[in-house]
């Protein structure tokens, strides 16, 4: 079989086997339930309350801030709909961006329905916002600043520490959903002035259906789920012992290796985009420098995303694009609609995600065939047709 090249990592990664191997005693010899008082809940007990100072450890916070969750979209929601009970007598205008995860954006959405007024900051060509911008939007009835710490779709990394003493000298909180950049990218919730975070753990390399949300000690968000009192009575619901464990252990290897993996995946995505931007109409979309290591997104002129994503596949790679097919429509992605794409363009986007998993013969690979892809893609479009026969004439 030949090989097959992964590279979509920012959608999910492959479970590490120190992540595996964490989890298997609590998959095959310890079924505790860690609300029970006999030995096997005290042993799952102890496995939780230690995954959880690996996860506070990993971004700075204290073991007694971080709560499990099911995953970065319950994370964010918790916190998005939480904050917003909570300071409702204050007010009900929240501050996001054009570019946030549709687990913020449609939060959000369901907050407006129910009289909460939302500011969406506009983003530049790069997908950053002004900070001015920022400053301007906040008004007396503001009571939450949601911003992702880095897009999922384009890399860029937004000025999250920045947005932080922002917030915090205006008194409001301030949540980012951090579900790409954790194990990638430094993180320290309390240098960053962060009142909440998500995370979720199959984004670096953990396993599916968990999460955890970093809640700033002192901040009390009304319980997400009423039951038998677990996560200090605001998230009920029998603990995924196995699925935390693997969480845990994931993130500490995460950013015990973050430096060396960062620079090795950094080398790999510069070689990928300079490579990829040799094809003639060509774009590399977000930031050109302070972008995630392991995301390299770009449009083709001409030609149409999900033909790539499939073209891909058939050669043995696996990646994917910024088109979204929603209610049996196919529509541009609202993140490079947001950074001034026109709809033609934005249909033809890639995005191509590495980690350290992948090595220079998957660049070369992908190197080698894109080229020959694209080239039997625009030969097959009307559109590029319409476009040589323009240049002839110009």
């Amino acid at each position: 079989m030949s090989k097959i090249v992964y590279a979509d990592n920012a959608a999910t990664t492959f479970l590490s086997k120190h992540a595996l191997g964490a989890m298997m005693p609590y998959l095959t010899e310890q079924p505790g339930n860690p609300s029970t008082v006999y030995s096997y809940g005290r042993t799952a007990k102890r496995a939780i309350e230690e995954a959880r100072g690996k996860v506070a450890a990993a971004i700075g916070a204290k073991p007694e801030e971080i709560y499990f969750t099911g995953g970065g979209t319950e994370a964010d929601n918790w916190a998005i709909k939480a904050a917003a009970e909570l300071k409702r007598e204050k007010g009900r205008h929240i501050i996001s961006t054009e570019i946030e995860h549709h687990a913020v954006q449609h939060t959000l959405q369901y907050l407006e329905k129910l009289g909460y007024e939302v500011t969406y900051l506009k983003v530049d060509s790069g997908g950053n916002i002004s900070l001015e911008d920022l400053r301007q939007a906040i008004r007396k009835d503001t009571i939450l600043i949601t911003v992702m710490m880095a897009n999922n779709e384009i890399g860029t990394i937004l000025p999250i520490s920045e947005i932080g003493k922002i917030a915090r000298e205006a008194g409001i909180l301030f949540h980012t959903d951090a579900v790409q950049a954790a194990g990638h990218i430094p993180v320290n919730v309390s240098e960053m002035k962060i009142d909440m975070l998500s995370l979720t753990g199959h984004k670096f390399k953990g396993p599916k259906g968990t999460g955890a949300l970093y809640i700033k000690k002192g901040l009390r968000l009304p319980t997400l789920l009423h039951g038998g009192g677990q996560e200090r009575g605001v998230r009920s619901g029998t603990e995924n012992v196995p699925g935390i464990v693997g969480l845990g252990a994931a993130l500490e290897e995460a950013a015990a290796n973050l430096k060396e993996n960062s620079r090795r995946v950094t080398a790999m995505r510069d070689n990928l985009i300079e490579g990829l931007l040799t094809i003639p109409y060509t774009h590399l979309t977000g930031d050109t420098v302070n972008r995630l290591p392991g995301i390299a997104s770009f449009v083709f002129e001409c030609v149409e995303g999900e033909s790539m994503v499939l073209l891909l596949d058939q050669n043995g790679i696996c990646a994917s694009s910024g088109s979204a097919c929603s209610s049996g429509s196919l529509d541009p992605s609202h993140v490079l609609l947001a950074i001034g794409l026109p709809h033609e363009v934005a249909h033809g986007s890639l995005r191509l995600s590495l980690n350290e998993d992948n090595t220079d013969e998957d660049i070369n690979i992908i190197l080698e065939k894109m080229p020959k892809i694209i080239t039997r893609l625009r030969d097959m479009s009307p559109v590029w047709e319409d476009k040589l026969a323009q240049l002839k004439h110009v």
